[in-house]
């Protein structure tokens, strides 16, 4: 026993959608970015700190600038495809598509 597909025509409408995770990733890339140009930019580095008493290094000023930066570029780069989504997320279109039903026999 064989089974013939079912075809039939439908109207979808196709919406385009900025990929949040690239978006993300770019925000975190450029917090680091920012991070890495803050600890060479100034030389804080070069004397103790005024409330400890103790000389931080480069890295460790990066990774306490890192601390601030990512989850900054994070909400920035979220915000900006949230914001892509609201303004090109509206224009849709509408598009035939040609959908097949097949039901295979159960034996």
């Amino acid at each position: 026993m064989t089974s013939s597909p079912e075809h039939h025509l439908e109207t979808v409408q196709l919406r385009r959608s900025p990929r949040y995770g690239v978006f993300l990733a770019a925000g975190a890339a450029l917090g680091i970015l920012v991070a890495l140009i803050l600890t060479f930019a100034f030389h804080g580095t070069d004397q103790a700190s005024a409330s400890t008493g103790v000389e931080y290094s480069s890295s460790q000023v990066f990774g306490f600038l890192c601390l601030f930066g990512i989850p900054l570029g994070l909400a920035l780069g979220g915000a900006v495809a949230l914001l892509l989504d609201r303004t090109v997320g509206r224009r849709t279109r509408d598009v035939r598509v040609d959908v097949e039903h097949v039901t295979t026999p159960e034996g």
